[in-house]
């Protein structure tokens, strides 16, 4: 049976986001508090190595640098594993932190979790964060293939109004 964790995360919009700890690539710990004072993508994805996956997080490596001169950061995040996500990072030169949330603790969180079975994936949903801490913007609908440059020009809009 496919169905979705209760998904009252729009409440998010403007309210503090969910905190996370979890491991990386290279098995360092990561927690929300680490990105205070500066913008933060959260985007989730179901599956490394697959192909909207692969695109998407491509395009962000590609569009890192406009990501970064808007002093933000991203963090891609899955349920898979943390060798899984180093093999990934390695074979598309990935230059951002990829975080495990192996029982989608963090994912259902954000309203961002799935359930096939006894399996729970992350769906392909992002969030823009705050340097304070607050969702500013959430993206439920992502196109893989152009959802970096959206992301570029919604940091462009949000910074224009600080």
């Amino acid at each position: 049976m496919l169905f979705s964790f209760n998904s009252s995360a729009d409440d998010l919009l403007n309210s503090l986001a969910p905190p996370f700890e979890l491991p990386d690539q290279y098995s360092r710990i990561h927690k929300l508090a680490d990105y205070s004072g500066q913008w933060l993508v959260l985007y989730f994805y179901p599956k490394d190595d697959t192909p909207g996956c692969t695109k998407e997080a491509c395009n962000f490596r590609d569009d890192i640098y406009p990501i970064r001169e808007a002093n933000a950061e991203v963090i891609g995040l899955s349920t898979d594993d943390v060798g899984s996500h180093d093999e990934f990072t390695k074979k598309y030169s990935l230059p951002f932190v990829l975080l495990s949330d192996k029982h989608a603790v963090v994912a259902k969180s954000y309203g961002a979790a799935w359930k096939l079975g006894p399996l729970s994936k992350a769906k392909r949903h992002s969030f823009i964060i705050s340097p304070d801490g607050k969702v500013v913007r959430i993206y439920r609908k992502v196109k893989p293939k152009e959802h970096s440059k959206e992301i570029i020009a919604a940091l462009k809009s949000l910074q224009a109004t600080e």
